[in-house]
């Protein structure tokens, strides 16, 4: 079956910078779309960033663009996401995901998801 593992997620400083990975097995991960989520307590499951299968095209959500680089590694079957310049509103808990589409920015066009690392930024 398809697992996905995020890790790098900790504890940072507000305008500190992070690289969150995530590697995946059980599916030809250079055939999907990939994307990254987040969700603090309380709130939906929201959109970051998505790349398609190649890395040849990228989308980011307002609340990331600018500041953050999301990019895939096909021969490491690994996502990233770097991010940049981190707020306390960037703490949650982020989560990637792979779908058979191109890409997407709604959690319902992926089909599977890793179990999330815990990004909290102190301010």
């Amino acid at each position: 079956q398809v697992q996905l593992v995020e890790s790098g997620g900790g504890l940072v400083q507000t305008g500190d910078s992070l690289t969150l990975s995530c590697r995946a097995s059980g599916r030809t991960f250079s055939s999907y779309g990939m994307g990254w989520f987040r969700q603090a307590p309380g709130q939906d499951r929201k959109f970051l960033a998505a790349i398609n299968w190649s890395g040849g095209t990228t989308t980011y959500a307002d609340a990331v663009k600018g500041r953050s680089t999301i990019s895939r590694d096909n021969a490491k079957s690994t996502l990233y996401l770097q991010m940049n310049s981190l707020k306390p509103e960037d703490t949650a808990v982020y989560y990637c995901a792979t779908t058979k589409r191109t890409y997407g920015s709604l959690p319902v066009m992926y089909d599977y998801w890793g179990q999330g690392t815990q990004v909290t930024v102190s301010s």
